[in-house]
């Protein structure tokens, strides 16, 4: 039987040596390359066409979001799945929509990468189980007064990503080469879908919710 050839892409180098040694150890697998950068990773899925990229999605100068959708545009064949310290279900979610077929936290265990790898590989999606017991608890929560996670969209998320990390709107701005007035209309519309009054109130949120971005 073949193996499964994987890339693993992820700006942590100590984090691709880690899983390049343990799927490498693995006889199904076989580690074909793997690189720091998400614009030599569409590179390397063109010329390599691995069966299978472990996708991090917080990278620069472009994002895993940005890099799946054109690894899927030049290797078609290629599967790709998100990987991510995130467990906000909205991550998860864009990820599928730009072409990935599997998304796993980095809380994930080595038997559940696995799973994924071998999930994905059939032809199936796979979504953690992290991911899942977390979408379960939203469904559960029947509130209407609660905050909208899932309406929040992917450039939200970037945003609220970047205020975590102290960022002020002109910083944002200047980081996503977009104006500041769309930052301000981004930081309204997601204090809008959380239900929250202001930017204090936001910042608290964020920091009382370490998990959910």
């Amino acid at each position: 039987m073949s193996k499964v050839s994987i890339m693993i892409v992820d700006d942590h180098k100590l984090i691709r040596e880690t899983w390049s040694f343990i799927l490498g150890s693995d006889p199904r697998f076989e580690v074909i390359a793997d690189c720091g950068d998400p614009e030599e990773a569409i590179e390397m899925a063109r010329a390599h066409h691995p069966n299978i990229v472990l996708m991090d999605i917080n990278m620069v100068p472009i994002s895993g979001f940005d890099a799946t959708e054109q690894i899927r545009k030049c290797s078609p064949q290629t599967k790709v799945i998100g990987v991510s310290m995130h467990s906000q279900p909205a991550y998860a979610r864009k990820m599928l929509q730009v072409g990935a077929q599997g998304y796993v936290t980095k809380n994930s265990s080595r038997e559940e990468m696995v799973k994924a790898i071998l999930e994905v590989d059939k032809g199936n999606k796979y979504i953690c189980e992290e991911i899942k017991n977390i979408i379960s608890e939203q469904l559960a929560d029947t509130s209407s007064d609660g905050p909208d996670f899932q309406s929040l969209t992917e450039r939200e998320i970037q945003i609220i990503h970047f205020i975590k990390a102290g960022n002020s709107s002109k910083e944002i701005a200047l980081q996503l080469e977009i104006s500041l007035k769309t930052v301000e209309v981004h930081r309204h519309n997601i204090l809008k879908k959380l239900k929250l009054k202001n930017s204090a109130s936001l910042v608290n949120f964020i920091n009382s919710n370490p998990s959910l971005y």
